[in-house]
């Protein structure tokens, strides 16, 4: 979907800063990628969420949903993409190992409701959350997709991590999409680069 520019900045200064490769907006994800479809399983101690960013406009909520697959009052609300900071924790509690955290994105703008897992429990039959387990090595790595359809498959409008969690497998990023990652990177800092040279010769003459 159309992204905030400042969210973008926040997400480029943490991961420029934090040396951490993570999805963003610079390609879309395939629909062949081995991380799409996958299920989150506790381990063993508390689940800790830690919010890593969006780059989405529309307002975003991130449920640990408890009443099978739709809204619940027994459903636990952790975060939301517009009002979380980067870096905000949240305690989900223990759960007995092995069992699957299903996390719903609910889409305010839109009433739209995707889930982690496989594709088919989504109304339009297409993977909505991106699992990894590479990027933040102890934690689970989740990013969503908020349009129905699929949007731009960056899976990058609302982005966390967990604790003491596991896949259904261990996926290992695609050689071709970390590159096309670090690429961006690159250009994105040499363009911030020459932006202050010029600036500095315009503010000196």
């Amino acid at each position: 979907m159309k992204k905030s520019l400042l969210g973008l900045g926040f997400l480029f200064v943490f991961m420029f800063l934090g040396g951490v490769v993570i999805p963003t907006n610079s390609h879309a994800i395939p629909v062949s990628d081995p991380r799409l479809g996958l299920k989150v399983l506790a381990g063993t101690g508390d689940v800790i969420a830690t919010f890593r960013g969006h780059t989405a406009d529309f307002s975003d909520d991130l449920y640990l949903d408890l009443g099978a697959f739709g809204p619940s009052i027994e459903d636990v609300f952790v975060f939301n993409n517009q009002a979380a900071t980067l870096g905000d924790t949240e305690n989900l509690g223990s759960f007995t190992p092995g069992t699957e955290l299903l996390f719903r994105l609910h889409v305010n703008n839109t009433g739209n409701d995707f889930f982690t897992g496989p594709a088919s429990r989504n109304s339009d039959g297409i993977a909505h959350a991106l699992v990894d387990l590479v990027l933040f090595p102890g934690e689970t790595f989740v990013g969503f997709e908020d349009l129905l359809g699929g949007g731009d498959r960056d899976f990058d409008d609302i982005m966390y991590s967990f604790s003491n969690t596991s896949t259904s497998t261990a996926p290992i990023p695609e050689p071709a999409t970390i590159a096309l990652l670090g690429i961006g990177l690159v250009g994105l800092a040499g363009a911030e680069v020459r932006r202050r040279r010029k600036k500095k010769a315009v503010d000196k003459s």
